[in-house]
């Protein structure tokens, strides 16, 4: 079936769908900062908008959940955060042995509570960051710990069977829904495109840079070209 097609049949009744959305690089740019991240306010009024008509609305990002509803700032949205950790009870016993290996690295953390990130996108050298960074993935997986690397940044998770594949699962599972939308632009969202199969009508998009995954994009049955072209697409539902 047709994306146009696709689109138009969940559109049509969205009271038996769910929209759901990656945070970062998708609804919010792309920062040099991460704490500088934010959804522009015509996203926000898009996102508020379809809140109205579906029957969910979820933001499944890798930052904690709060932190990704201050970025987002659309009240009513349902928010998972930590790549689906959140709402593990196992991951929880990993958290203090994720802060303490973090104090071993001499590089900036961003702390998420159940994940630590190390993000180079500010190095000069981003080669000779990645590379110093890999030592740090080693390390860390000695520990026990997952490690993997994303956009411009190397992630550390427990190592537990959580993601944003399981985490778009559960949310469909508990509205009863078996349409969905999905938007994301990078590799974690992979998951979530997988957790979609088997529903009766989807739509996964990929927010396309030059960072992208290519597997990303040919999973897709939309590829966009940024977040701005993603409002764009965001309108017709």
């Amino acid at each position: 079936m047709s994306s146009e097609r696709l689109l138009t049949r969940l559109a049509a009744e969205p009271a038996r769908a769910a929209v759901l959305l990656d945070v970062d690089g998708t609804i919010a740019p792309i920062v040099t900062r991460p704490e500088d991240a934010r959804v522009p306010a015509e996203t926000r009024a898009e996102l508020e908008r379809i809140g109205r008509g579906y029957a969910l609305l979820g933001f499944v990002s890798g930052r904690a959940g709060e932190e990704a509803r201050r970025i987002v700032g659309v009240a009513g949205g349902r928010y998972v955060g930590a790549h689906g950790l959140e709402g593990e009870p196992e991951a929880e016993a990993w958290r203090e042995r994720l802060r303490t290996f973090a104090e071993t690295v001499s590089w900036p953390v961003e702390d998420k509570g159940l994940t630590v990130s190390f993000h180079y996108r500010a190095e000069p050298d981003h080669a000779a960051a990645r590379a110093a960074l890999e030592a740090v993935a080693e390390r860390a997986r000695e520990a026990g710990l997952v490690a993997r690397f994303g956009r411009m940044v190397l992630e550390l998770l427990p190592p537990v069977e959580a993601s944003k594949g399981t985490a778009v699962r559960r949310l469909l599972r508990e509205h009863g829904l078996r349409r969905a939308f999905y938007a994301g632009d990078d590799t974690t969202d992979l998951d979530a495109f997988r957790a979609l199969e088997g529903l009766e009508l989807t739509v996964r998009v990929a927010v396309a840079s030059s960072e992208s995954p290519p597997a990303l994009v040919e999973a897709a049955d939309v590829v966009v070209a940024g977040p701005p072209a993603l409002v764009d697409l965001l309108r017709r539902l």
